[in-house]
Parts: structure tokens; sequence; C-alpha cells
């Protein structure tokens, strides 16, 4: 297969803190970089002009609505999509050139390595959390509600596996996960509502929250990542209680702001 052309797609909101570390990763991986941006009120945007990458911005619709006109203004139709706390190690950098210099699929996932205040998590579920991020965009399309978005590919297409991880500095504080978690659990309860989702049991707001916990932190082996692992399967569980907490208040998808 021939040498295809390749766009780096990372959309932004107030990431001063993360995108000067992915843009610097994306040294001779890309034919060009695109930064979608919602009206930042901080460094965002100075940062990537400071780095010679193109900028549009865009206001915020949804996850999905936004990658999807992210990728619609790529100059390329090979993909690369990440997210601005995501910074490519050198082994995925190879993996990404060598995809792009023998393309053979619609698409290609990704590992992502999650630091989380401080300590790389490897349980828990964590890890590797294999993502679709390397796609032809003739190929498929961004789906989903409000909340875990995802790039489908077209029936009959294949898949391929880059090796090589993408180290995702995801949270730096416990009070940055919780208030994250807030604005999430109500975004996938609004979800569920409408999805058609309304009768919240004392085994969604109590057994599933202690399952989630179990699973994580001791099927999963979340307890090898220590203090994280422990921060990480007692948060999520309580993730699992608001969700179906607020589902019970009956969302409405103009209530999940972002």
């Amino acid at each position: 297969m021939p040498a295809i052309s390749l766009s780096v797609v990372i959309i932004t909101f107030n990431e001063e803190a993360n995108i000067g570390r992915c843009l610097d990763a994306l040294q001779d991986i890309a034919d060009e970089v695109l930064v979608v941006d919602s009206f930042s009120t901080d460094r965002t945007v100075e940062i990537c002009r400071k780095h010679g990458v193109r900028v549009i911005q865009h206001a915020f619709e949804g996850y999905v609505e936004q990658k999807n006109y992210a990728t619609a203004q790529a100059c390329h139709d090979h993909v690369l999509q990440l997210d601005a706390d995501e910074v490519l190690t050198e082994e995925l950098r190879h993996s990404i050139r060598a995809a792009a210099a023998s393309w053979q699929h619609a698409g290609y996932t990704l590992a992502r390595l999650t630091n989380y205040c401080g300590t790389w998590v490897r349980h828990g579920g964590w890890y590797p959390d294999r993502k679709l991020r390397l796609y032809d965009r003739r190929l498929g399309q961004w789906e989903g509600l409000l909340l875990h978005e995802r790039f489908e590919v077209c029936a009959g297409q294949r898949i391929g596996a880059l090796a090589g991880d993408a180290l995702h500095y995801s949270y730096h504080s416990v009070e940055q996960h919780v208030s994250q978690l807030n604005r999430f659990t109500s975004i996938a309860a609004a979800e569920l509502a409408l999805r058609g989702r309304s009768q919240v049991t004392l085994f969604h707001l109590l057994l599933k929250p202690v399952w989630k916990f179990v699973h994580g932190y001791f099927f999963r082996l979340g307890f090898l990542d220590g203090f994280a692992g422990l921060c990480i399967a007692t948060i999520s569980a309580w993730g699992v209680f608001l969700k179906f907490a607020k589902l019970r208040t009956k969302p409405t998808a103009a209530s999940a702001t972002v």
C-alpha cells in the first residue's frame, strides 16, 4: 500500500497545562496538526500558535459533534485524533509512522497508559484502555450520545492495533477527579434518560456501586496500584451511585452541560 498523508486533530478547551506537551511529541508524525478550540479563556490558543499548528475556533456542541466537525476540517483523509492531555511515546510514534507508510486497515487502536496523581496506573481496568484513534475518515465517523464517544468504522472494515502507549495525564488531584466525576455523571444520567432508562432501584443504587468497587479493586487488581488504585476504585463506585441517583431526579439533555 502507498504511504498516506496524515492529519493530527485535537479538540481543546482551556488546556494550557497540557497542550504544549502533547504538541511537542508530534514532530515528524504528521503532515498537518489541527487544533479545534472551543473558545478557551486561557493560553491554549497562544501556545498552539507558537507551535505553528493550524487553529480553528468552534463552539462546543458535544463530544461527538465536536470530533466529527474537527475530523471534517482536516486537510487529509487519514486522521490521528488525540486529546490535549495525551502524549505519544516513541514506540507509538514509530508504530504510527509505520502505519502511515503502509496503510492496511480502516483504522487502528492505540493503548493509553494513565497517570493518576503522579502514579502510572496499570490495573483496575484502566490499562491498556485501547481506543480507535487513527482512522480513514471516509470509512467511519464518531458516534455516541452525550458521553463515551467512539469512532465507528463501516461494517465489514478491518481494524488494526498499534504498538506503544499514549501517555494520558488525566487527574492531577483527587479534587479534580471528583469535580469531573460530578460533571460526567450528570451527562451519563442524561444519556440514560435519552435511551429510555427511567427505573432506578436499590440494585442500581447499592449493589452496582459495590460491584464496581469489588470488580475494579480486587478482580482487576486495582490494589496493585496502591493509593491511586484505592482512589480510583472508590471514586468510580461513587460515580455509579451518582449516575443512578441523578437519573432518578429525571435529568434532561439540556441540563447536562460540559
